[in-house]
C-alpha cells in the first residue's frame, strides 16, 4: 500500500534495499534467474524493471488499461510477462 517493493535479507531480517517509483500499491515482484534483476507489477497500470543492486531502474513497461496483479519472468531472463 506504501507503493514500495523492499528486499531483505533472509537470514538477518535486514533491509537491504526499498524500490521506489509507483504511484499506486505494488501488488507484485519477481527476480530473474540469474538473481540480478528485479520486476514489479503496480494499480498504477505499470511493470518496472531494474536492477536488485544497486535498484536502478531501467524501464518502465505500460499498456496495461488497468491494475497490474503480477509479473514474472521467462525461464532464461529474456521477458517479462505481466498480468491485469
Amino acid at each position: 500500500m506504501d507503493r514500495t517493493a523492499r528486499i531483505w535479507d533472509a537470514s538477518t531480517g535486514t533491509l537491504i534495499r526499498t524500490l521506489t517509483g509507483h504511484t499506486s500499491r505494488v501488488r507484485g515482484v519477481a527476480f530473474s534467474p540469474d538473481g540480478s534483476k528485479i520486476a514489479t507489477a503496480s494499480d498504477d497500470k505499470t511493470a518496472k524493471y531494474g536492477t536488485q543492486i544497486p535498484g536502478l531502474l531501467i524501464r518502465t513497461l505500460t499498456g496495461h488499461t488497468t491494475n497490474l496483479a503480477g509479473v514474472a519472468f521467462s525461464p532464461d531472463g529474456s521477458r517479462i510477462a505481466t498480468a491485469s
